[in-house]
C-alpha cells in the first residue's frame, strides 16, 4: 500500500489524557504487538477518540507512559504522526460531500507523491510517479475492500451518494494511500447494522492481519482483538468520572488534535 511495512507495537501504562474539561481517561494500560487490532470501547463520552488520537500522535498525552513504535509520548508525537493515518473521525477526516469518490482518491494520490515521498521519488519520471501512484491507490481499494466499479455511478459517485459502509471503507482506502504503519479508526459502528458492522469487523481484522497495526473505537470487540475499555477509569476523582456528552468530548479531541 506504500513505502512503509509493517505495524508498530504499542505499550502503555498508567495512561491519562487532560482535556478542558478535565481528565478524559486516566489510569489505562494497553499492550499490543505490531499487527495486533486494538479495539477502543466504552460508552458515548468516555473518552474513545481522545484515546484514538493520543495513540496516534495527534493528542496530547497528560501522564503516564507511551511507547508506539519506537517513539515516545508526548515528546514524539510528531514521529508518531509520521507513520500513523487516520479514518473516518469526525472532523479530522471528514469527506467533502460535493466530491466523487474518485477525486478524493486522486487529491490523496497527489498529496502522497507531493508529500509522502522521497527527493530520490521526487525525481523520477512523470510517467512512473503516475504509475505508482495508481497502483497505491489500488492497493488500497482492494484492502478496504471498496469496489469503485460497484457504485452506482462508479468513481463519477459523489460522497454523498454513498452508502455509509461505502462511506467508510472510502475513508480507510483514503488513510491506506499513505502506506501507514499505524491505523486509527474512528465511530467504526456508527448508524450501521448488524451484518454491517460484521463487516466493518472483518475490515479491520484483515488490515490488521496484512501487518498494520490498528486502533479501532469499537461498540464490539472483534474476535481476537486486545480490548481496551474506557468505560472505567479507576485513578480518576469520582466527581471527573461521569461521562461528559459526546459532542463535548469530541470538541475538546479535536481542538487538542488542532493544537498537536
Amino acid at each position: 500500500m506504500g513505502e512503509q511495512a509493517g505495524g508498530v507495537r504499542i505499550v502503555a501504562d498508567g495512561l491519562g489524557i487532560r482535556g478542558p474539561r478535565g481528565w478524559a481517561v486516566r489510569g489505562l494500560s494497553v499492550d499490543a504487538e505490531p499487527g495486533a487490532l486494538i479495539s477502543v470501547e466504552g460508552p458515548s463520552g468516555s473518552g474513545r477518540t481522545c484515546l484514538l488520537l493520543a495513540l496516534t500522535g495527534r493528542m496530547k498525552v497528560s501522564e503516564g507512559t507511551a511507547v508506539v513504535g519506537d517513539a515516545r509520548l508526548p515528546k514524539q508525537m510528531a514521529a508518531v504522526r509520521g507513520f500513523s493515518a487516520l479514518a473516518h473521525v469526525p472532523g479530522v477526516t471528514d469527506l467533502d460531500p460535493a466530491l466523487t469518490a474518485g477525486e478524493h482518491l486522486r487529491e490523496r494520490a497527489l498529496l502522497q507523491q507531493r508529500f509522502g515521498t522521497s527527493l530520490r521519488g521526487l525525481l523520477r519520471p512523470r510517467s512512473e510517479r503516475a504509475a505508482a501512484a495508481g497502483r497505491r491507490v489500488d492497493a488500497a481499494l482492494e484492502a478496504a475492500g471498496l469496489d469503485l466499479e460497484a457504485l452506482p455511478k462508479g468513481p463519477r459517485t459523489a460522497v454523498r451518494d454513498l452508502e455509509r459502509l461505502e462511506a467508510l471503507r472510502l475513508s480507510v482506502a483514503l488513510a491506506l494511500v499513505g502506506g501507514p504503519r499505524l491505523l486509527g479508526v474512528d465511530d467504526t459502528g456508527l448508524k450501521l447494522s448488524d451484518g454491517e458492522r460484521e463487516e466493518v469487523r472483518a475490515l479491520l481484522r484483515s488490515l490488521a492481519d496484512a501487518g498494520t497495526t490498528v486502533v479501532a473505537v469499537c461498540s464490539e470487540t472483534p474476535e481476537g482483538a486486545v480490548k481496551v475499555s474506557t468505560a472505567e477509569s479507576p485513578e480518576k476523582p469520582a466527581a471527573e468520572n461521569d461521562q461528559v456528552d459526546e459532542g463535548e468530548e469530541k470538541a475538546d479531541a479535536l481542538a487538542e488534535t488542532g493544537r498537536a
